[in-house]
């Protein structure tokens, strides 16, 4: 953000002041803004990846039919793995090489770009009605998804105005100072990317085939 800005208030019993009013007729003067406290993420679609995608979700199908409990988590109605490590799996190294040279770009442009770090990664799918509730990961350097099916019908990603205080204003809506949670709209070969703090949740999804990610936390080794 570039400049500077200060606020000096002065109330009636300020020497050299008058009470605060504005006369009726009195034109609106020239207000400078300052959007504060911007938060960034990162998406990218991966074209490159598309050739490979069938072949990945009958990798996450064939790994649900091997292990079909879900872990759980903030996964409802649909099924998430156990195995925290699944772009280790040979089958997924090109999706590998892409998150993690996206996060390396953005950890440069958060200033740790010479961080090492290692990839926490687990399947979350959604079956008809799944959705995950909100939730933060907590002590990552950062968090994100691939997407390897969205049909017709999938639910929304949505984030949470991180801003604790703004859920009490009375101002509602994408306008200066108002609360919206953002709604993501993804599809397949898509790559997000967002802060570990910012809360986030998928809704119910609406289709009888699943939608598919793969997400992941990039630690601090």
């Amino acid at each position: 953000m570039a400049g500077n800005f200060t606020f000096t208030f002065k109330g009636p019993g300020d020497a050299g002041q008058v009470p605060f009013s504005t006369p009726p007729s009195a034109a609106v003067p020239a207000l400078k803004s300052f959007d504060l406290f911007p938060t960034r993420i990162w998406q990218v679609q991966l074209p490159a990846l598309a050739p490979h995608l069938e072949q990945w979700i009958a990798a996450v199908l064939a790994l649900r039919a091997a292990s079909p409990k879900p872990a759980g988590r903030t996964n409802r109605q649909g099924w998430n793995s156990e195995d925290m490590a699944v772009l280790e799996q040979p089958v997924f190294a090109p999706v590998q090489q892409a998150v993690r040279a996206a996060c390396v770009g953005a950890l440069r442009e958060m200033g740790v770009g010479d961080i090492a770090f290692h990839l926490q990664s687990w399947i979350n799918l959604h079956d008809r009605g799944g959705f995950n509730f909100l939730h933060v990961h907590e002590g990552s350097l950062l968090s994100g998804s691939f997407y390897l099916k969205v049909p017709s019908g999938s639910g929304k990603f949505v984030f949470r105005d991180p801003r604790p205080g703004v859920v009490h204003g009375y101002v509602k809506g994408a306008v200066p100072n108002g609360y919206s949670d953002i709604q993501l709209t993804p599809d397949a070969g898509l790559l997000v990317l967002f802060p570990c703090w910012m809360e986030h949740y998928v809704e119910p999804h609406n289709s009888d085939e699943p939608r598919i990610t793969i997400a992941f936390n990039a630690l601090d080794k």
